[in-house]
């Protein structure tokens, strides 16, 4: 432990402060992303060898008022570009020359001297400029922190200011110009990479998926194996008179009955299991983060949260290679939320290209907004309902600028999607359907119906699938994930293959109930055919159901490429086109019955697709808890205005059932299962009365640093032996008065780079916070430029409402708390996670060390604490795999 002489600091008791986790491991041959999410940590070589000493100043921001100019001279300068405004540039502090009160400031030098002499106006006793004094420069978030949203939008006016009062002339317009066109540049870009990927996906599914039952024997000695079933046999009006697909008990030649349908059955499950290992594999060996929907994840790191490695160059790969595979397994999984998350890694990718928007944490996520659904639009055809999924369901700050971006985004990847037209047939997704007849004032019980049942199944699918995450998180005995994911391939094809509605691929599926039996053109369900509205049809579409519901709670969560969207429709579609047989049933024995007495002679009365589509949505409404997206997408889908409203009646339906379970959905419930730090910015949140001083960690529990008093060795040894992400910075411990604080990122950064070229301050050397007029520059650290000065403060005595406001509207990662100026305590996003997600009574009947946060599948993970079991508040925040310091 560090000497007093070198600061103040009060050793912490930490619940689990040392973590087992560790980064996702790489194998040998690959090297690790640098183009990930976050920014570099301080520790890459990168930032020491970009050290801030070497380069040549920038000009400093000036907020003097700019001189009018005549009519003359602003003429002169739009041609000339130079003008009475135009700023003399900064001498470069290493070239020599007497360095200059905003050189010094670059530098972190003293400029309180220099400002005295330099005029009467300045603060006594203090620096000039928001340099030396205000929130701080930063090097970089690290992997699982927050980012700080004032800061990275005062940043980008900061920006923005030095562009439009640097630039002039018609150069200068055409910077500004350049500057303006990048975000719709790199939105066009994003769209049209997820229109290609959404219809590679949807092509290389397809094949793969029918590579189960047979192979395209078409063109000369079989050359167009490459063809899919659809595309083997493009031109027949029924697939069955296509001689050209060949299913492998006849390319075995087996003709008995028995022997077609065991051989068939068995290459079934050797390609299921088959294509759900291989899918497993990749994830487990080359990316890690492409496991699950990754809509969860998504909606953190749009939450402000940093996720290295997330959306990477080999996370969209294996994601989208991944999720051909898993498609085509037949495992009850779906496409649609993956898609979002390959949507994003395109954004994030293109990003690198634009430095004024990578550079900034805030706006990469208004561009991760947009990309979102530019996903959702190819998902699902619906460019209008991407733009709300992302606003109603996915982001956490949503402008009026970002909706705008989001519709360009959208668009541009449904028009690609269009072009592209992967399945030949004018739409956009296979299940795309029309209706043409209308619906009765009696159908509206059996949609209020779909709509209980909708709400049901979302309740019982949360709890069940959260049942069984826990249970094999706690579970230790459990095969790896590999072994795992095999497993329930091999039930899944074992279950799907006798029931002939569960053996085809979900979007087939999906199709065929969706169909208005009038358009049908192949039966291959024999939904449509004269005297299948049978008893017998009624109960195989309720039994699938019924099996769906227990495969896709298991699959969901599995270490492979899934979402939850399109089980859920098909699940919702075959409860719904069984209500809908009912009701057809009923019609056409009790034709007489009064509330019959609307429907026209010789028109079908009742149209079973409709209960299907409305089934569905009532489905995706009770797991997601979305409203107003879902109804547009789904009339996107259909293009029928007249179904709006039963649509409309369903999911609300619904999501009332639905909140009686809980009012989480089930990203929601995923988020806080693996402890992801995400504040729900609604007002739902129940948030206890009481004081934040109960719960904030007191300063006795705090390691702070001293305003003097360290040199660079004791600054060393603190940051080696405390883990924690930033430490508050005060007077003196007798006084404790509130100077600032400053992250664990810039410090280190300093630190290393004092002791390098071409500074090479020795370890001895002293470091401050305060303002010294008596230390010589060259010889001292002076860490004020890099420590925050001006953090967000409330008083002690302040409500827990009040102070989870200010972390959900304005995205903090830290409130520090103080009387009087006297620091008292300090609270982060963690805490107040923890706080309103109940996790402390968790941990009361779990025990302490029970593993959350961005678990791996082996049930290592993060360290959970940062309030003791007494009730007492202490900082023990979860620690990074990647260096064991906790998250603010």
């Amino acid at each position: 432990m560090a000497s007093s002489s070198a600061g103040y600091f009060h050793p912490l008791e930490q619940a689990g402060s040392s973590s087992s986790s560790r980064s996702p491991p790489k194998p040998a041959a690959i090297d690790e992303d640098s183009d990930n999410d976050a920014a570099s940590s301080p520790g890459d070589q990168g930032l020491l060898t970009d050290d801030p000493l070497e380069a040549d100043s920038e000009d400093i921001v000036s907020f003097k008022r700019k001189q009018k100019q005549t009519a003359g001279s602003r003429f002169l300068s739009a041609i000339s570009g130079n003008g009475s405004n135009s700023r003399q540039a900064t001498p470069s502090p290493i070239r020599g020359g007497t360095p200059t009160l905003d050189t010094c400031r670059l530098l972190g030098l003293d400029t309180v001297g220099m400002g005295r002499n330099a005029g009467s106006n300045s603060k006594d006793g203090g620096p000039l400029d928001w340099y030396v004094e205000g929130p701080g420069r930063r090097v970089g978030y690290q992997d699982l922190t927050a980012i700080d949203w004032i800061f990275e939008y005062t940043k980008e006016r900061q920006r923005l200011r030095t562009l439009y009062s640097s630039a002039s002339g018609l150069l200068g317009y055409a910077v500004q110009f350049w500057d303006a066109s990048q975000v719709w540049i790199l939105l066009i870009l994003t769209g049209l990479a997820a229109g290609v990927f959404a219809a590679s996906i949807d092509v290389a599914s397809d094949w793969l998926g029918d590579a189960k039952t047979g192979y395209c024997s078409a063109g000369e000695g079989g050359g167009h194996f490459y063809l899919n079933k659809y595309f083997c046999c493009y031109g027949y009006d029924e697939l069955a008179q296509c001689g050209d697909w060949v299913p492998w008990s006849l390319a075995l030649h087996i003709n008995s009955k028995g022997g077609k349908w065991s051989i068939e059955y068995f290459f079934f499950i050797m390609f299921s299991v088959l294509f759900a290992i291989s899918a497993s594999v990749l994830v487990k060996e080359f990316a890690l983060y492409a496991k699950h929907s990754g809509i969860p994840e998504i909606k953190t790191v749009l939450g402000g949260f940093v996720i290295r490695r997330f959306m990477g160059v080999w996370t969209l790969a294996i994601k989208s290679l991944g999720l051909c595979l898993a498609v085509a397994s037949g495992m009850w999984l779906g496409k649609e939320g993956p898609l979002v998350h390959v949507a994003c890694c395109c954004a994030n990718l293109f990003m690198k290209l634009f430095g004024s928007i990578n550079d900034n944490e805030a706006r990469k996520r208004e561009v991760l907004s947009a990309a979102a659904a530019a996903g959702i639009s190819v998902a699902f055809g619906s460019p209008i309902g991407g733009v709300l999924f992302s606003l109603e369901q996915l982001s956490y700050y949503f402008p009026d600028k970002t909706m705008w971006q989001s519709f360009v985004c959208a668009m541009t990847a449904a028009v690609t999607l269009q072009a592209l037209d992967p399945f030949r047939s004018g739409k956009l997704v296979l299940y795309q359907v029309t209706y043409s007849s209308g619906w009765h004032g009696f159908e509206m019980v059996p949609y209020a119906i779909l709509g209980v049942f909708g709400g049901i199944y979302g309740g019982l699918f949360i709890k069940a699938n959260m049942k069984v995450a826990q249970w094999k998180k706690a579970a230790k005995w459990l095969p790896g994930p590999v072994i795992q994911v095999m497993l329930v391939a091999l039930l899944t094809a074992l279950v799907n293959y006798p029931n002939f509605y569960m053996r085809a691929q979900s979007s087939e599926l999906v199709y065929s109930l969706f169909a208005e039996c009038s358009k049908v053109l192949d039966d291959q369900f024999g939904l449509c055919k004269t005297g299948s509205a049978t008893a017998n049809t009624v109960f195989l579409l309720i039994f699938a159901a019924i099996l769906g519901f227990f495969l896709a709670s298991i699959t969901f969560g599995l270490q492979i490429p899934a979402g939850i969207i399109l089980p859920s429709m098909a699940i919702g579609a075959l409860f719904g086109r069984a209500v809908g047989i009912v009701m057809e049933i009923w019609v056409h024995n009790h034709p007489t019955f009064f509330p019959f007495a609307s429907c026209e002679p010789d028109i079908p009365c009742v149209t079973p697709g409709t209960y299907a589509i409305i089934g569905a949505a009532a489905a995706l409404g009770g797991v997601t808890r979305m409203t107003v997206s879902i109804v547009v997408i789904m009339f996107e889908l259909t293009g029928a205005l007249t179904y709006v409203l039963p649509i409309m009646i369903a999911v609300m339906i619904s999501k009332w059932v639905g909140d009686a379970f809980g009012k989480k959905g089930i990203y929601e419930s995923w988020i806080q299962l693996n402890e992801y730090p995400f504040l729900d910015n609604s007002d739902e949140a129940l948030i206890p009365d009481i004081p934040v001083s109960q719960i904030m960690t007191r300063i006795e529990d705090l390691i702070v640093l001293t305003a003097t008093g360290h040199t660079i060795a004791s600054l060393t040894h603190i940051l080696a032996t405390q883990p924690y992400r930033g430490f508050p910075v005060i007077s003196d411990p007798r006084e404790a008065i509130l100077l600032g604080y400053i992250s664990r990122a810039e410090l280190e950064y300093n630190l290393q780079s004092a002791t390098q070229t071409p500074r090479s301050l020795p370890p001895e050397t002293e470091a401050f916070f305060s303002h010294q007029p008596l230390a010589d520059p060259s010889t001292t650290l002076d860490l004020r430029p890099w420590m925050d000065q001006t953090p967000l403060t409330l008083p002690s005595r302040s409500s827990l409402l009040l102070t989870a406001n200010y972390f959900q509207k304005l995205g903090l990662r830290y409130v520090l708390f103080s009387d009087k100026g006297v620091l008292q305590g300090i609270l982060t996003k963690k805490d107040v996670w923890y706080v309103l997600n109940g996790a402390e009574e968790t941990r009361r009947t779990m025990g302490t060390d029970v593993t959350t946060g961005l678990a791996r599948e082996d049930g290592e993970g993060e360290e959970r604490g940062l309030l003791n079991n007494d009730g007492e508040s202490v900082d023990t925040t979860p620690t990074s795999p990647a260096n064991d310091v906790p998250i603010l």
